[in-house]
């Protein structure tokens, strides 16, 4: 799927377990993990809202677009050239 997933990425970065997360924005920790895989076919713009909320991140801090058959890493993940990897 072209869409990258990023909440395991924020959640360790805020040290948040995925119950506490799942508290904090009123869902079950079952529709976090749907989330979290990218098997989700649709996200609420207030789930969205809640998330960002939260992890004090942006919405493309959590979504991703890749287009397919792209192996490139998302952008958190290429180094300042813009190319995959911190060379």
């Amino acid at each position: 799927m072209p869409i990258i997933i990023n909440i395991d990425v924020l959640l360790a970065q805020k040290k948040m377990s995925v119950g506490d997360f799942a508290a904090a924005i009123d869902i079950t920790p079952a529709n976090v993990a749907v989330l979290k895989n990218g098997r989700a076919k649709a996200v609420r713009f207030s789930t969205l809202d809640a998330i960002c909320r939260v992890l004090e991140c942006q919405p493309g801090d959590v979504l991703v677009w890749v287009p397919e058959g792209d192996d490139r890493a998302p952008l958190g993940e290429r180094g300042d050239d813009g190319q995959e990897g911190t060379a």
